[in-house]
């Protein structure tokens, strides 16, 4: 489910502008927000392997209530301007698949993926529908794959040595519009709610494990425990931490470093000098495939984007319902949760859609992927606290046990915060010293890069 971010509006709007704009000099921050993801979200999954909690859920066992709500804060502004990007791409999809119906409209019709989150995500039922919808999705975004394969094939007077110059860094990077642009992809790429779900959607793994091999205990009935949360045992990290890690970066390293980069080698190919070049969007790209390989490759390159535009909506919602429930234990029904968010992200599209049509849609899109980036410190700064201490990252030996909160507090034989790995045999699994200079060193480039683009654009340059 982590991959459905790389294959939203967001990441195509970036990519295209970039192109267009740099040609392919900005390869270089493709290739650098892959390695920030791949990092990141392995941090995200150590985290919920070892302590068995969510980066939500984390942030509210361990930090301050003020803290606690601050942190809350950016990630439901982070999930909203992601889903502000699903409308959008979702208008625009709609429009390209049926001229006659106007983006207006699209932004309007978006509500419905409400109905697909009913039929699909059933988290009390069976999650077997909602696996066969993703497969679906992955069999259209194959075929998107598969038309930019061909369309890099049919580029022309396009040395492969100056396409691979494009990943040395570049001093496009400094310059106004291409940090915007930068700030955009990194933003598009290292997706805040993909953090809140790598580290939530790992448990079912250990907890197989656990109960295969009979190191599953039994949940407490005590009264007073308002909520019981599931610690893995030792072997069960060590079997399925590297496995989930190198499934991530294979996933992350090929697939997404791939679509990202081909979208932006196209654009940049066919766009860049170009007069169009200065209205270069997703429009663009799907006269250009339409135009050069044919219209049926347009075609499935609207109905990709229509549909994991929808994937990557029931995601951002999987999320949601983690953040919410793990930051305040404020419950919602899916649907509910859908319904709320979509409603807040329907009414600015519907008004940029109204007031300024396609160009304003285009830059909408483009500016909530640099919101998202601006998020970024706020959400990696916890992620990354909570996995250099050995306090939180301490796993006991023997079978997997249960954290249980009682009057909003999470005990474990005692507060959770207050220290634990005393045991005999107890493994800490901190990050290492070079790990976690690793982890200071991206924090920084990331906020650097967003602070540097926040005084360029106050200064209006």
């Amino acid at each position: 489910m982590i991959a459905v971010a790389y294959i939203d509006p967001g990441n195509y709007a970036t990519d295209i502008a970039a192109g267009a704009s740099y040609r392919f000099r900005l390869l270089f921050i493709v290739l650098l927000a892959n390695v920030f993801a791949i990092f990141l979200q392995s941090l995200a999954i150590k985290l919920g392997t070892v302590s068995g909690l969510n980066l939500a859920e984390a942030c509210r066992a361990f930090l301050p209530p003020w803290l606690n709500y601050i942190l809350y804060f950016f990630a439901e502004v982070a999930i909203i301007a992601t889903d502000i990007a699903e409308v959008i791409g979702f208008a625009i999809a709609l429009n390209l698949l049926i001229p006659q119906v106007p983006l207006v409209a699209g932004c309007a019709i978006s509500i419905v993926d409400v109905m697909v989150i009913l039929l699909f995500y059933r988290p009390e039922k069976s999650m077997r529908g909602l696996r066969i919808f993703e497969y679906f999705i992955m069999c259209l975004v194959l075929g998107v794959v598969v038309c930019f394969c061909i369309q890099l094939s049919l580029i022309k007077d396009t040395p492969i040595g100056q396409v691979l110059k494009g990943y040395l860094p570049s001093g496009a990077i400094v310059e106004q519009q291409g940090l915007y642009q930068s700030c955009g992809i990194l933003g598009a790429t290292v997706m805040p709610h993909s953090l809140y779900l790598g580290s939530g959607i790992v448990q079912p793994r250990l907890r197989d494990y656990d109960k295969r091999r009979g190191l599953l205990p039994p949940e407490s009935t005590n009264d007073g425990i308002e909520k019981a949360y599931y610690i893995p045992s030792l072997a069960a990290i060590q079997h399925s931490l590297k496995v989930s890690i190198l499934e991530l970066a294979i996933a992350l390293f090929t697939f997404a470093l791939f679509v990202n980069s081909a979208i932006l080698i196209v654009a940049g190919a066919s766009l860049y000098n170009n007069p169009e070049a200065l209205e270069a969007d997703i429009f663009s790209i799907h006269g250009l495939l339409s135009a050069s390989i044919s219209p049926a490759a347009g075609t499935v390159f609207a109905l990709a984007l229509l549909l994991s535009g929808v994937s990557a909506g029931i995601v951002c919602t999987i999320a949601g319902q983690m953040v919410s429930e793990g930051a305040l234990n404020w419950k919602l029904r899916p649907w509910v949760r859908r319904l709320v968010t979509r409603s807040i992200s329907i009414t600015p599209s519907i008004i940029i859609a109204g007031a300024v049509g396609r160009p304003g849609l285009n830059a909408a899109l483009n500016g909530s992927q640099v919101a998202l980036s601006i998020v970024l410190p706020f959400v990696t700064a916890p992620l990354i606290y909570f996995t250099c201490r050995d306090r939180y990252m301490t796993v006991q030996p023997g079978m997997g046990r249960f954290h249980v909160e009682r009057a909003g507090v999470v005990f474990f034989g005692g507060p959770v915060t207050a220290g634990q790995g005393e045991s005999a045999g107890a493994v800490k699994m901190g990050n290492s010293w070079h790990t976690a200079i690793f982890a200071g060193l991206v924090w920084l480039v990331i906020t650097v890069m967003n602070v540097a683009n926040l005084v360029l654009l106050g200064k209006g340059e």
